[in-house]
């Protein structure tokens, strides 16, 4: 099961990609597919026919892991 996540990367715009598995501490790299922007347009220097991306750590600031649809909890406030 994929896991959507938020990749800073260093002088650049944030892209949001799916990885596999969450990284592990000893990864060289971090590979993912579907990357977009955060707005869901496509990323400029990243062709559109391309699947999987392969970003290397030293170009990363920080991954942010996305909540997926069954972790996100909705409150709502209902007045009886």
């Amino acid at each position: 099961m994929s896991q959507t996540v938020m990749i800073h990367l260093l002088n650049e715009d944030a892209v949001v990609a799916e990885v596999e598995r969450v990284p592990e501490p000893n990864d060289q790299v971090l590979i993912v597919r579907n990357v977009r922007l955060r707005d869901g347009s496509d990323v400029s220097y990243i062709l559109p026919e391309t699947n999987t991306v392969i970003y290397p750590w030293t170009r990363i600031h920080c991954v942010e892991i996305l909540p997926g649809e069954k972790e996100e909890e909705i409150i709502s406030f209902i007045r009886e």
